[in-house]
């Protein structure tokens, strides 16, 4: 397979030591609790700490909890169906007992990093964020701001170094015959094997229960070993963007022009 154009790492700005999001910077250092909406995630924050995130990219909390046996899947429904937020579903699960702390935990880091690796992808709109100073409810862990963005950091670096074309990462896929393919890791197979010109990277995740990013490693190992490919002329899926907060029109005025200002 021959590249002949080689994308440049998709950083917004060239010192990788500089923060990913001016504005999650300044809300972590005023210690802000609410949400930040990006185009491809959200963040939520308490004092200015993450504490959860979601992005359509992305399995979420609930699909990682159920996948592999952890919970069952009518228990996490039935918990969902009392709230809004995974977290609390989550929580709700724990306080009934039907949910060990630690995989509980160990869930809900795995699906932060994930989700929230999206949700700091480089955007063509500014970010908006909603306070509210709800307090945050239960023992779930949470995350300083800038560790979520060196991690966001590295994992975009090492996708780049693995294969630095990044169009599988969100087109339909499709398989490749090399001459001489290599032997295939069981994470490997089980990917090819979900590789059928329709699904995406983000939809075989999603059906394998995995993170989203791992099955990018994955997806970009495969690309440089000849062995799929996005498809042909395909148009990637569209992220579909999350809509802004409702807050009173006035503050939210003085907030777009604060955001365009800052996207400067």
């Amino acid at each position: 397979m021959t590249v002949t154009h080689i994308p440049p790492l998709p950083v917004r700005d060239k010192a990788a030591g500089r923060a990913l999001s001016p504005m999650l910077t300044r809300l972590a250092e005023e210690r802000a609790t609410g949400v930040l909406v990006r185009e491809h995630g959200v963040l939520h924050l308490a004092e200015g700490r993450v504490v959860h995130a979601e992005s359509p990219c992305s399995p979420g909390l609930g699909v990682l909890l159920t996948a592999h046996g952890t919970l069952a899947t009518a228990a996490w429904q039935q918990a969902a169906a009392h709230t809004t937020s995974p977290p609390r579903a989550a929580e709700l699960l724990l306080e009934s007992g039907l949910l060990p702390v630690g995989a509980l935990e160990l869930c809900h880091l795995d699906a932060l990093y994930d989700a929230g690796y999206f949700a700091l992808a480089p955007s063509s709109t500014p970010g908006r964020f909603r306070y509210d100073h709800t307090p945050r409810p239960g023992p779930l862990p949470s995350v300083p701001v800038v560790a979520l963005e060196r991690e966001t950091l590295r994992r975009r670096l090492l996708l780049h170094r693995l294969w630095p074309d990044p169009a599988a990462d969100s087109a339909p896929l499709i398989r490749a015959d090399p001459p001489a393919p290599a032997p295939l890791t069981p994470r490997q197979r089980a990917v090819l094997d979900r590789v059928d010109g329709v699904r995406t990277a983000t939809g075989i995740a999603l059906d394998l229960g995995r993170q989203a990013f791992h099955t990018l490693v994955d997806v970009r190992r495969l690309a440089a070993a000849g062995r799929l490919a996005a498809a042909p002329g395909a148009v990637p899926d569209p992220v579909p963007p999350y809509p802004p907060p409702v807050a009173d029109p006035d503050i939210a005025l003085l907030k777009r022009l604060r955001d365009a200002l800052e996207a400067l």
